[in-house]
């Protein structure tokens, strides 16, 4: 089977390597790897078989059995992937891989309450995950539910400088008032004798001091 010309030498040396390696150890480890490879190049029988025989030797492997599964999906084996599908999610109910194939195994059988139950679980984990959304619109009739985009990131900074503003204006009455300005600085009132205006008053000042003279004289 490894030498098949479909497969890339190098892809089916590797396979016999694999091979080899559990063909003398029925116990070895290297069945998944070697399930896997044969996955990668859809020989799905030959990695069915491969699981099963590890299996026998590792009863309860979570992992192989999440993969054989898959396998008995892809075989067109719905009675069988189901059951060991089933059991993978008893032991991990956030195998999330093997929810995605439940919840198209029971939608197909028309199981809407097991199918909603492995949607969810994988909703839980990704909202947006778009297989399990059209599963579940499938059977609720809900509208789509779309992850927000770029555009909606961008529209949201607007937002977010009307609301500073907003915050902004609402402190305003509570702001500090700035200092008020000194008042400017009234000039020292002048040494200089005032300005007499009147005739009269000079004339009599005039005399008085023409008195004040002639009586130095004498």
């Amino acid at each position: 089977m490894a030498s098949s010309p479909r497969i890339d030498p190098s892809i089916a040396a590797h396979i016999d390597r694999l091979a080899t390696a559990v063909a003398k150890d029925p116990r070895s480890k290297e069945f998944l790897p070697l399930a896997d490879e044969y996955i990668k190049v859809d020989m799905w029988q030959e990695a069915a078989a491969v699981l099963e025989d590890g299996l026998k030797a590792y009863p309860g492997f979570v992992t192989a059995m999440a993969t054989l599964g898959r396998v008995y999906d892809q075989l067109a084996q719905p009675v069988k992937a189901k059951a060991i599908l089933e059991e993978v999610v008893k032991q991990r109910p956030d195998n999330l891989r093997a929810h995605r194939i439940l919840a198209k195994l029971y939608n197909s059988e028309g199981n809407a309450d097991m199918a909603l139950q492995s949607c969810m679980a994988i909703l839980n984990a990704n909202p947006y995950d778009e297989e399990a959304l059209s599963i579940k619109r499938s059977i609720t009739g809900a509208p789509e539910e779309v992850p927000p985009s770029k555009r909606d990131k961008k529209r949201t900074a607007p937002e977010a400088k009307v609301e500073t503003e907003n915050l902004a204006t609402a402190a305003e009455p509570f702001a500090i008032a700035p200092p008020e300005p000194m008042p400017e600085t009234v000039p020292p009132p002048s040494l200089e004798p005032p300005v007499i205006k009147h005739a009269a008053t000079i004339a009599r000042l005039e005399a008085w001091l023409r008195t004040i003279q002639a009586q130095r004289v004498h």
